[in-house]
């Protein structure tokens, strides 16, 4: 048996000899910062009566240099990473394949007119001031989900609140 004034001795060494046997701090040895993305501001455009798709926009910040490659939403068939562009004077829209790419740190905004969220196949029109659930993927970061708002975009210079 061993005496009550060696037992708090005894404790101290067993523990001394645990910390012997971990591995120093290196930071050097450290792992690289998660993956992980932002989502901020998510929104989706009303869809009329009938429409079969629909767009949907939000900024996404990433911690690492990460790669937007799709998603899902129960409202859909099928969500993917669409842009538009113009090309000979003509609008295109169409999948980015290979994803949009999400620079470390840099809020990279989805909006009208640009890279969008185009959902095909809608289960119900989208209407104004519901939510529609999406789901994002990502090249590295684990997917995030958001609630987008439906609500018509804001127009640049068609507030005229002080009317």
């Amino acid at each position: 048996m061993i005496s009550s004034l060696f037992r708090p001795a005894l404790l101290i060494a067993a523990l001394t000899g645990l910390a012997a046997c971990s591995p120093a701090s290196d930071p050097a040895a450290d792992p690289a910062p998660a993956a992980s993305v932002i989502a901020a501001d998510a929104w989706c455009r009303p869809s009329p009566n009938g429409a079969k798709a629909g767009g949907c926009y939000v900024t996404l910040t990433a911690a690492t240099d990460d790669r937007l490659t799709g998603g899902s939403t129960p409202r859909a068939g099928l969500l993917q990473v669409h842009e538009m562009k113009t090309e000979n004077g003509m609008m295109t829209m169409g999948e980015m394949a290979q994803g949009l790419p999400l620079p470390a740190g840099e809020a990279v905004t989805l909006a009208p007119g640009g890279a969008h969220l185009m959902l095909m196949d809608l289960t119900a029109p989208m209407v104004a001031g519901e939510a529609v659930p999406l789901t994002l993927n990502f090249a590295d970061a684990p997917p995030v989900t958001v609630q987008a708002k439906v609500r018509q975009p804001t127009m640049a210079g068609m507030d005229h609140g002080a009317h």
